[in-house]
């Protein structure tokens, strides 16, 4: 008798173990989901101001002399 309730209560803490496991792994799947989402977010975003930069600014450095400070 005391080797069947042994084993029931082993039981018992594997399928909770299993539960707890089967949602962290849910919660984790969620994670990488929105990141996911959050890196083709910011992939298009980058495309977007690529796009949006002047063609002579493709690698071009800037000379700081040429250009007036701000309260001139």
């Amino acid at each position: 008798m005391d080797s069947a309730h042994t084993t029931d209560q082993r039981l018992t803490d594997l399928e909770v173990k299993a539960s707890f496991t089967e949602d962290l792994l849910d919660q984790l799947n969620l994670t990488i989901y929105r990141q996911q989402q959050q890196i083709d977010s910011l992939l298009l975003q980058v495309t977007q101001l690529r796009q949006q930069m002047p063609e002579g600014g493709s690698g071009a450095t800037r000379n700081l002399r040429d250009e007036l400070p701000p309260h001139y």
